[in-house]
């Protein structure tokens, strides 16, 4: 593929780019450095092996742009993003009349992920397997940091959405069959299609990357999760496993009709540091 191509497609995409990154980002020169840090690496990278060039482009500015909220999030605290007034003033008034000044206010009250997830979701309708692959999570746990950022767009608390509770009796019992070594209860808790999926830094610390159906699963945790303690995860039921008060890995379910149907290991520190954490009341 020519330069010429090259140049000419990431243009055509340049303006679809640069809304996913401004919505993640909230600033119009943040946006832009997202843009162009994955231009320089589509320059570095083998065209001829990407199938899709334009998912390619989003995934890459979305995990940028990931990365810098993150960042941004470590080191500020304040809800204006300390390169907000470094651009052009008309560029950033189109920009913020093109996604709403409230709905910007709104969003900088999310979670990183829970933001990510949202916007390629909710205004760009990317799919939920792609969202998991450019956060590394599973696509169900993508949807539920979607839901989540959904209901406090809307206003509601996330705990106070409908089945909360139960899910919160669901983990309960989990955890307590899971301290107590009770197999046959854990299995009964679990979905037929339930899936354990942990992160690469879980990984790192001994689990498996996956593992599938009722009778593996309840045999990863029959007699374990003795440290680990019911938790709020962005206001929905987990459990959590801390070491001198910080996380060390949280375990974040999905519950329906009564029963797990996925369950997400998240060792990752940057990962950690979006979730916002409480002790179950």
């Amino acid at each position: 593929m020519g330069t010429d191509w090259l140049t000419t497609t990431f243009e055509d995409q340049r303006p679809r780019l640069t809304a996913v990154a401004y919505r993640v980002l909230g600033s119009p020169a943040e946006a832009e450095d997202a843009v162009q840090e994955a231009w320089i690496r589509l320059t570095r990278s083998d065209t001829t092996a990407i199938d899709n060039l334009g998912g390619w482009l989003t995934t890459v500015v979305s995990r940028v742009a990931l990365d810098m909220l993150r960042s941004r999030r470590r080191h500020e605290d304040r809800t204006v993003p300390e390169h907000a007034d470094a651009g052009n003033p008309e560029d950033d008034a189109v920009m913020a009349d093109s996604v709403g000044a409230a709905l910007l206010v709104v969003l900088d009250t999310l979670t990183p992920s829970e933001r990510l997830a949202f916007v390629l979701h909710d205004m760009f309708a990317v799919p939920f397997d792609e969202i998991g692959t450019v956060m590394g999570r599973s696509p169900d746990a993508a949807k539920q940091l979607a839901s989540r950022a959904r209901a406090k767009v809307r206003g509601a608390a996330p705990a106070d959405e409908p089945g909360v509770q139960r899910q919160r009796e669901v983990v309960d019992a989990f955890l307590a069959a899971s301290r107590n070594g009770e197999f046959e209860r854990l299995v009964a808790l679990l979905h037929p299609e339930v899936a354990l999926r942990a992160d690469a830094a879980a990984v790192k610390l001994g689990s498996p990357e996956g593992v599938r159906g009722p009778a593996a699963v309840a045999g990863m945790f029959s007699g374990r999760a003795l440290a680990a303690t019911a938790a709020l995860i962005d206001g929905v039921p987990g459990l959590v496993w801390e070491v001198q008060g910080r996380p060390k890995v949280v375990w974040d379910f999905t519950v329906r009709d009564g029963t797990v149907v996925a369950i997400e290991m998240i060792a990752d520190q940057a990962a950690l540091a979006d979730m916002e954490l409480t002790p179950a009341p």
